[in-house]
């Protein structure tokens, strides 16, 4: 089973480029960010003419988050993150697929720091933590994948000073992403590729494209009821170089 993340930076505006991505890769389930499209503009007709079926949550102009699977439909089990009833961002939802609870996440950016922004951040952190501990207290197999807008070494990004004050590094925000791995939870990138750099997003700004500019962003992060299923790991880094590309390519296991 392969299960790809895409922060896709507007769906509709990147279908094209989605869509041959789709095609050379094949995978069996998506999860998809930034949709950027309300619920009702989001292209599930095009989709399921791909062969995908598909549950997502969207919000006007902004953030929104969704799950594909090849062949089947998704069973919804809930489309925001518990914890906050007035938090009504789309940046959490999580179905049942071929067995395996998967989660597609879009964590607050957080710039910028200090300021109510990252405060948000922190707190949406706080409660995907609470969240994480009882799916591992069930003994679920799960997969939590998406854009964590969390740099979590540095080792996941290139060599610079540009972002010493960015809320991606913060070191609040590292703390966060290390206590997921400390309840349990497989960083499955770096579980198969521990000595090299791994991007997943690279900036339209400052010619960070051909450049190799990179940061890791987007994470799959496995339980301990399938993380010995794991068998290989990569970032489908060509699609960034696409023209009209999203700034993230897609990760997958």
């Amino acid at each position: 089973m392969k299960i790809a993340t895409f922060n896709i930076n507007d769906v509709n505006r990147r279908l094209a480029n989605f869509f041959d991505w789709l095609a050379a890769a094949q995978p069996h389930v998506v999860c998809l960010q930034e949709l950027k499209c309300t619920d009702a503009g989001f292209p599930i007709d095009a989709i399921r003419n791909a062969g995908y079926g598909a549950v997502w949550k969207g919000e006007r102009s902004w953030n929104g988050v969704a799950i594909l699977a090849r062949g089947a439909e998704p069973v919804l089990i809930r489309d925001a993150l518990p914890g906050d009833r007035d938090d009504r961002q789309s940046r959490y939802i999580e179905a049942a697929v071929n067995g395996i609870l998967i989660s597609s996440i879009y964590t607050p950016n957080g710039n910028p720091q200090p300021g109510p922004k990252f405060d948000y951040k922190l707190d949406w952190f706080d409660r995907f933590l609470d969240h994480a501990a009882a799916l591992l207290f069930e003994d679920v197999p799960a997969v939590l994948a998406g854009d964590y807008n969390v740099v979590p070494t540095d080792f996941d990004i290139y060599a610079t000073r540009s972002f010493a004050d960015n809320a991606l590094l913060h070191p609040a925000a590292r703390d966060a992403f290390a206590r997921l791995l400390d309840m349990g939870w497989t960083d499955s990138l770096r579980e198969m590729h521990p000595d090299e750099p791994i991007f997943t997003f690279r900036s339209y700004l400052r010619n960070r494209w051909p450049r190799d500019a990179g940061l890791r962003l987007d994470h799959l992060l496995l339980s301990p009821a399938i993380a010995p299923r794991l068998t290989s790991a990569g970032v489908d880094r060509y699609i960034r170089g696409h023209e009209g590309a999203s700034d993230h390519a897609p990760a997958w296991i």
